[in-house]
């Protein structure tokens, strides 16, 4: 299987969460997405700075965060790619109705709370993001699944 990117426009991503837009001059609050679905979890955010992926890429496994959003922010980033896919009626992700994006500059993601991503990848060169979410520090912050084959993402 071989995912084909899409540019990222809110409608598109919206089954998956929001594109959270870069303003012109002022301010905008983006407060909606973000959500915390356990009374014990804390706010987190962090820095990442990840290394570059090779091309060709494919993913091998997917995460997801059952009881909170995750917001990724770009601060230094050359192209960087969103997977997002629905439940399987089995469990874990449905990589058959997979998604996969390709940002612009001036935008971020956050991804709905219980939604299944591919981790975080960039290409080109380093990356750095802030990223939001909410953290208890259990087991149950972040999800793993691991995929029965590689999917290509076609760059």
């Amino acid at each position: 299987m071989t995912l084909v990117p899409q540019p990222l426009t809110a409608a598109a991503f919206a089954p998956f969460g929001d594109v959270v837009e870069t303003p012109g001059l002022g301010r905008v609050y983006f407060d909606q997405t973000l959500t915390n679905r356990r009374l014990s979890a804390k706010p987190s955010v962090s820095i990442a700075r990840m290394a570059p992926s090779p091309v060709p890429f494919s993913l091998l496994r997917m995460e997801r965060h059952e009881f909170s959003t995750q917001t990724f922010a770009p601060m230094e980033v050359g192209r960087w790619l969103v997977v997002a896919a629905p439940h399987a009626p089995g469990g874990g992700p449905d990589m058959a109705k997979a998604k996969a994006f390709l940002p612009q500059p001036g935008q971020a993601i956050t991804y709905a709370v219980d939604v299944w991503h591919a981790p975080m990848s960039v290409f080109d060169c380093e990356g750095l993001f802030a990223i939001f979410m909410w953290n208890d520090g259990t087991a149950t912050d972040t999800e793993f699944f691991e995929l029965p084959a590689p999917v290509g993402v076609l760059l």
